[in-house]
């Protein structure tokens, strides 16, 4: 790996676990082994850095959601995967939330001129939430349907940072499971034919 590459991976971690603000160049450089010096070689401005971990958060999201794809034929379990990254992740979760929603959180309260391109991971998982519920036959509620389930896997994700219970999570994961499996239209049968 390039130290590029490692530069980036790390303030991906770091930007996760302590926050984008917090995060110097010192940390970052610190935790790669490299100088201050080598480090300005790569990258300028911490907002060159986040642009580049944004870039690699939008890749790898892409990169599972065309795994999930290629793999599992059934959208609702396609579907389901999405929401056991809860599961996991869960140790994670528990001591730094969602690694998106963290993220396009603080910028937004930062007024970050980032926080648009951030949110494309959210607005990518959204699309990809849709597409898989139209492909379960709920037509117009797709999207509804969609950002519902990403509210609620970014609420119960806040709530097990919080409280920091993997029951919690585990109780919730099944909760929307049943949820996604219960939002396939049911064939409708032929009306009875009235009788004269």
């Amino acid at each position: 790996m390039s130290i590029r590459d490692q530069i980036i991976e790390t303030a991906d971690r770091l930007f996760y676990e302590q926050g984008y603000a917090p995060t110097s160049f010192s940390h970052i450089a610190d935790a790669v082994g490299i100088s201050r010096g080598n480090f300005y070689y790569h990258f300028k401005t911490k907002d060159d850095i986040l642009d580049a971990v944004i870039d690699l958060r939008l890749a790898r999201t892409r990169q599972m959601l065309d795994e999930w794809a290629a793999t599992v034929d059934d959208p609702a379990e396609r579907i389901l995967l999405f929401v056991e990254i809860l599961l996991r992740n869960q140790d994670k979760i528990m001591r730094h939330g969602c690694p998106v929603g963290s993220l396009c959180q603080e910028l937004a309260k930062l007024d970050h001129t980032a926080q648009g391109r951030a949110s494309g991971v959210m607005a990518l998982f959204a699309e990809w939430l849709r597409e898989q519920f139209e492909r379960m036959g709920c037509g117009g509620d797709s999207a509804g349907f969609a950002l519902h389930l990403l509210g609620r896997t970014q609420g119960v994700a806040a709530l097990a940072n919080a409280f920091g219970d993997p029951a919690y999570i585990r109780h919730e994961v099944r909760l929307m499971g049943d949820w996604v499996r219960a939002c396939t239209p049911a064939v409708p049968t032929p009306a009875r034919r009235a009788r004269a």
